[in-house]
């Protein structure tokens, strides 16, 4: 049953964004069963923000099934109150919601190639252009088990820094926007780069590495404004493919 006629117009466009961003990431094959989450803070509410009902797949995600809550992880509205939330969802995206008032968007995933990748002691290597892309600009969390107590928040958020896109060691990845367009290209980019990594590395051949002075290039043409305009058109581009989901996520 759909809740339109009971959230604001500016949150309802919200909820049809982020269901939009969920499914998107299904299409991607970015999912990892019912765990994983994706949030983003409402624009006419800046302490409130919504996430993923806990048991809902990210496939079957809609503008209804998501869950408002609070910074303390509590559900806001009564028409949310019989919807679960992931703890581990609440407790990662709390942290950098608070402590980045810029950042609108978090995903975090667990894909097998960011696994791999977060479980290599070099981390991930400078051997591609989407890797360039983070070139000094990647945190790394040291894994301290499932994501339960908030007293890891504090440590989460200081590793992470004022960097959009963090590798959480033993565990997956994590990236930040100030837009849902940009915190999916930054998890796009970033997985890109592992699922790359990882089939270099499989060959058994000696690495190439660039030079530094071009790896250092290409992360600042990455960081350029002039890419913003590129964000935009690509996540449009990503919406294409699930056009004839729109009708059912915008439920």
């Amino acid at each position: 049953m759909t809740i339109k006629h009971q959230v604001s117009s500016v949150e309802w466009q919200a909820r049809c964004e982020l269901a939009a961003l969920y499914r998107v990431i299904a299409y991607y094959k970015m999912t990892d069963l019912i765990d994983t989450h994706i949030s983003y803070r409402l624009p006419d509410q800046p302490d409130h923000f919504l996430i993923n009902q806990y048991g809902v797949a990210f496939e079957k995600m809609t503008a209804s099934t998501l869950v408002k809550i609070d910074h303390d992880g509590q559900t806001v509205a009564a028409y949310d109150q019989d919807k679960p939330v992931n703890q581990a969802g609440f407790v990662i995206h709390s942290a950098i919601h608070h402590a980045r008032p810029e950042i609108d968007c978090v995903i975090h995933t667990h894909t097998a190639d960011g696994i791999a990748i977060s479980a290599q002691k070099q981390g991930l290597l400078p051997i591609s252009q989407h890797a360039l892309k983070f070139y000094d600009q990647l945190a790394y969390h040291s894994y301290e088990g499932i994501a339960l107590s908030t007293d890891e928040r504090e440590r989460l958020v200081a590793d992470l820094g004022n960097k959009r896109a963090m590798i959480l060691r033993n565990h997956g990845l994590l990236a930040v926007g100030e837009t849902i367009a940009r915190a999916f290209h930054e998890i796009y980019f970033l997985e890109r780069a592992c699922q790359a990594q990882v089939k270099a590395l499989s060959g058994g051949s000696e690495l190439y590495y660039p030079e530094v002075e071009v790896c250092e290039k290409t992360a600042q043409q990455f960081a350029s404004p002039l890419i913003e305009p590129i964000l935009q058109r690509a996540w449009q581009a990503a919406l294409s493919l699930i056009a004839e989901q729109q009708e059912d996520y915008s439920q």
